[in-house]
This record gives structure tokens, C-alpha cells and sequence, in this order.
């Protein structure tokens, strides 16, 4: 089965309200060991999120304030337009990055992962239907998916994918995964059926590669072109 957000994320939050001022959100991120925390209103629904990166404008933007000199790159100043902003704010409703990116604890971890690629971020606030916080899922979670054993990793090849979703027959395909590279051997009845098989098993959790040495009785690959 995919795993989902829910399975991977930390539900335990450190939260704070807009109001938060700016030395108590830093003091709530280094107890907590965390880089970033979610911004809720009164209702408890995610306003915005405040990270590190936010509180470091501050410091980033600090000898322009005092004409030192300084000005912060230009790539810099193009890649966080509202620093400045940032940098005079004082609560967390003005230094969050608002609307926060969120998903639903339902959706695939695939898919949180490609909302965090697509906005280049590290977390998402995770949220219900009523965009209340369920939790936070990050780059962190995502990446345990890998961790999981070469053993939990074969034994789902073979019933979830190979024994249950393949409707052939695949008594002569060996599994063999090696951190967590999956090597598929043996023979199937058609062509496309083997790369069904390799391509289903480099959707599972925690697959790094599929080395398909599978071979086959009939290519049937050329039937589709016809």
C-alpha cells in the first residue's frame, strides 16, 4: 500500500498565534529542535508558517538598518522580496510566510513531495477539511521511507503487487532487494507484463532502484503499434 501523509508525519506540533512575538517563536524552535512552526488563528486553522529563514532576515538585514554599508545580494534581496518586511517585524503575523502550503493527511507521501518540490519548501502544515492542524510532515519524513527493510520491502513486492494486483500468472519471478535496490528475475507470459511488474515496483515505499533482468515467452510490445 503508499503510504500516506498521516503515516509519516509528526502530529505532536509546536504552534504559535500571530500574536507570538519574535523571541518566544525563536525559543519554541530551539526547544523543540524544529525549523520551522505553523501560525494558527483562534480556531485553530493555519494562517502561515514562520521558519529560521524568517527570523534570520533580521539578522541578514541588520547593518542596513545602522548604515554600515551593507546591502544583502542581489539574488538574495530577488529570492525573498519581502525581507525587509520581515526583517522590522517583531510577531510571527509579521515575519510567517502566509498562506501556508498545506496538505491532508490522506494524500500520498509522493504527493507531498512534490508540493514541497514545486514551492521549495522543507514542510507542509498538515490540515483536515476544515484547514485546522493535524500536524506537520517534512523533508525529514519523507526521506524514512527509505529506511525501511529489504525484507519489508521484498515481502510487498511479492503480495501486494506480484501475488494480488497482477492478474497473471508470476509463480516464476524471484524478488531479491539488496538496500533497497529491487532485482526482479525469472519470466512472465508477455512483455508488457514485465515492465507492468517493474514499473508498479518502483512505485513501493522505500524502493531506491528496479534492476528488471525479467525476461519473457511472447512480445506482445509491437501488438499496440499495429
Amino acid at each position: 500500500m503508499r503510504m500516506t501523509v498521516e503515516d509519516v508525519m509528526t502530529a505532536k506540533v509546536v504552534s504559535v498565534t500571530a500574536a507570538t512575538p519574535f523571541k518566544d517563536i525563536a525559543q519554541a524552535l530551539i526547544t523543540g529542535g524544529i525549523s520551522a512552526v505553523p501560525v494558527l488563528d483562534d480556531d485553530d486553522h493555519v494562517i502561515g508558517m514562520v521558519s529560521e529563514a524568517d527570523l534570520l532576515r533580521k539578522e541578514e538585514f541588520r547593518e542596513e538598518f545602522y548604515n554600515e554599508g551593507y546591502r544583502p545580494p542581489l539574488r538574495a534581496r530577488l529570492r525573498h522580496p519581502k525581507g525587509r518586511q520581515k526583517a522590522e517585524g517583531d510577531t510571527a503575523a509579521d515575519l510567517m510566510t502566509s498562506p501556508a502550503i498545506t496538505i491532508t493527511p490522506a494524500a500520498t507521501a509522493v504527493a507531498a513531495a512534490r508540493l514541497m518540490d514545486a514551492h521549495d519548501v522543507k514542510r507542509l502544515a498538515v490540515v483536515d477539511r476544515n484547514s485546522r492542524l493535524q500536524g506537520v510532515v517534512s523533508r525529514r519524513d519523507l526521506v524514512k521511507l527509505f529506511l525501511r527493510d529489504d525484507e519489508e520491502i521484498a515481502a510487498e513486492i511479492r503480495d501486494d503487487i506480484l501475488d494480488r494486483t497482477l492478474w497473471v500468472d508470476t509463480s516464476s519471478v524471484t524478488v531479491s532487494v539488496n538496500n533497497g535496490v529491487v532485482t526482479l528475475s525469472g519470466w512472465m507470459d508477455r512483455r508488457t507484463e514485465a515492465g507492468i511488474a517493474a514499473r508498479m515496483t518502483s512505485r513501493v515505499n522505500g524502493v531506491v532502484d528496479v534492476v528488471n533482468k525479467l525476461t519473457w515467452k511472447t512480445d506482445d510490445s509491437t501488438w499496440e503499434a499495429r
